[in-house]
């Protein structure tokens, strides 16, 4: 069972910047794949951003690129979203998953972290 959880939330003005961590209680950590959402009040659940076991891969959402930097230190356990140039519409809770393949079961295993608000506000 994965634990993981989520810091570095909070309330910025436009075109500040902010840096969520995640870290993850897995010791296999570099086996699982790693993404933040986010879910906005009254809005579904989106993915933001996406980066491999390996951290060869990443993938963003089209409203973040260029803005958002998702990276990981494996050696710390530990998934970082590097956010610059906040916008009001970034307004949300921000989710941490993991995610890795269960060749057992042939199925995917996804665990969450409890979310850390962040708030785009003047």
């Amino acid at each position: 069972q994965v634990q993981l959880v989520e810091s570095g939330g909070g309330e910025v003005q436009p075109g500040g910047s902010l840096r969520l961590s995640c870290a993850a209680s897995e010791v296999t950590f570099n086996s699982y794949a790693m993404s933040w959402y986010r879910q906005a009040p009254g809005k579904e659940r989106e993915l933001v951003a996406t980066i491999t076991s390996a951290g060869g891969n990443t993938n963003y959402a089209d409203s973040v690129k260029g803005r958002f930097t998702i990276s990981r230190g494996n050696a710390k356990n530990t998934v970082y979203l590097q956010m610059n140039s906040l916008k009001p519409e970034d307004t949300a809770v921000y989710y941490c998953n993991a995610q890795t393949w269960d060749t057992v079961r042939a199925m995917y295993d996804d665990y969450w972290g409890q979310g850390t608000q962040v708030t785009v506000s003047s």
